[in-house]
């Protein structure tokens, strides 16, 4: 799971964040699969608790890089999440 810190895309995180990215992967291998995505969407609140706001492009980033890790079950929901968020947003005026 260290692999995910080679990512070009991280480049122009914030430092702080990706503290708060390296302890959350940490958390996460010791994760078993079925409790992947949930502790994968928990992440986003304990981030906006420590007054870290991710933006749209860095949390698909950031998706993309933790979830490869996650069982195709599991991924399968997370995309299924992913497109009724983005449904949801585009109903927003």
């Amino acid at each position: 799971m260290t692999d995910w810190k080679k990512d070009p895309r991280l480049k122009k995180l914030d430092p702080k964040k990706l503290e708060v990215l390296t302890e959350f992967s940490e958390r996460l291998k010791r994760t078993p699969g079925p409790q992947m995505l949930s502790a994968l969407l928990s992440f986003q609140m304990e981030a906006n608790q420590k007054g870290i706001r991710f933006s749209d492009e860095e949390t698909d980033i950031l998706v993309t890089i933790l979830s490869s890790h996650m069982p195709p079950s599991e991924q399968k929901k997370l995309s299924v999440l992913k497109m009724f968020s983005r449904k949801m947003a585009a109903r927003r005026p």
